[in-house]
């Protein structure tokens, strides 16, 4: 069971980045322009360890606390209803890049009328919980403070470019 758990998840985060490509093609297309592109490859490194992390360590752990599987899939499903909700909120802005298309209005709907950066907080919270679910409990801890030092560069990255006072360096 935890195999296709896990197996889901991965082609979830691959599904989500062919419609992120899509979506790129389409912001471009409608005059989008890409800012800041040079910390992006830390977020696929990072992501890309992040699953080796899980399943080098749910390999290798002996610890297994059960009680904890029941609460970080509940939590983790709830987590997949913001996720969802922030990808819907943006529609087809929703990218894994940063890209503005000029003129246009900061979306103010769903998660983003509470929270400034709702998709990041909720990516940050999966990848403390995700681990949980596979007894990778140091996995559970390095990434997510991993993440926070990619999120000190790409949060302001993203202001600038949303507010206009970025370098365009695509």
């Amino acid at each position: 069971m935890l195999g296709l758990l896990f197996s889901l998840i991965v082609m979830q985060r691959l599904a989500e980045l062919i419609l992120a490509r899509s979506n790129k093609k389409w912001m471009l297309a409608n005059g989008g322009v890409e800012y800041e592109t040079g910390h992006y490859p830390l977020f696929i490194v990072l992501h890309t360890l992040f699953f080796l992390a899980i399943i080098y360590e749910w390999q290798v752990s002996t610890i297994h606390i059960e009680w904890i599987f029941p609460v970080a899939l509940i939590l983790f499903l709830c987590l997949q209803v913001i996720r969802v909700w922030c990808i819907v909120s943006l529609g087809r802005r929703w990218n894994t890049r940063i890209i503005v298309i000029p003129n246009d209005t900061l979306v103010s709907k769903g998660p983003y009328k509470y929270v400034k950066h709702p998709n990041y907080l909720t990516v940050l919270l999966e990848l403390f919980i995700i681990p949980l679910m596979f007894h990778a409990y140091i996995t559970a801890i390095i990434f997510p403070l991993l993440h926070l030092l990619v999120l000190a560069v790409r949060i302001p990255a993203e202001e600038r470019a949303l507010h206009g006072s970025s370098e365009n360096y695509s």
